[in-house]
């Protein structure tokens, strides 16, 4: 898995890039280093919040070799026929470890569109907005914390129905 902390090619770790984009999106970002956790209860339970208020970000590869960043509250999945009726395709695809680090810069367990190395589009399922909430911070042991109405904001993301309960 790596450390999770280790500097890409410009010197910055994970948690600089997502600071660095925050702060030129005027998006203000509390990140905080935590224990790894074994489950999304348990994650919920560290930081003090509910397993909805962690936000899941999910990189999608379309058949022509986009992306698109879907945001799902823990307890939710994507629902697949909702994403592509909204996307307007037939195929999407979770893409494998390699290529979603290709496509954000970021590992597994890690991923945010913040600080991706390419800033696909964000789509974020309707239910996240209107309260504060947890997400990757581009590092291994860092969340970050953030106004969930300023972050759809920030990335000019769609808000739409794209979840279904897990």
């Amino acid at each position: 898995m790596g450390d999770g902390g280790q500097a890409t090619g410009d010197g910055l770790t994970g948690s600089d890039r997502v600071r660095a984009d925050a702060a030129a999106r005027g998006l203000d970002v509390e990140i905080i280093e935590r224990p790894a956790a074994r489950s999304l209860e348990e994650a919920a339970e560290l930081m003090g919040i509910t397993p909805a208020d962690i936000v899941k970000s999910l990189v999608v590869k379309r058949s022509d070799d986009t992306y698109v960043f879907a945001l799902v509250p823990g307890g939710r999945k994507i629902s697949w026929p909702k994403l592509r009726a909204l996307l307007g395709v037939n195929k999407l695809q979770l893409p494998d470890a390699s290529l979603a680090l290709a496509a954000t810069g970021y590992e597994r367990g890690t991923i945010t569109p913040l600080g991706s190395t390419i800033a696909w589009p964000v789509v974020i399922d309707e239910t996240i907005p209107g309260r504060r909430v947890s997400m990757g911070a581009g590092e291994h042991g860092r969340s970050l914390f953030v106004d969930a109405d300023r972050l759809v904001e920030a990335l000019d993301a769609t808000v739409a129905d794209i979840s279904e309960p897990e």
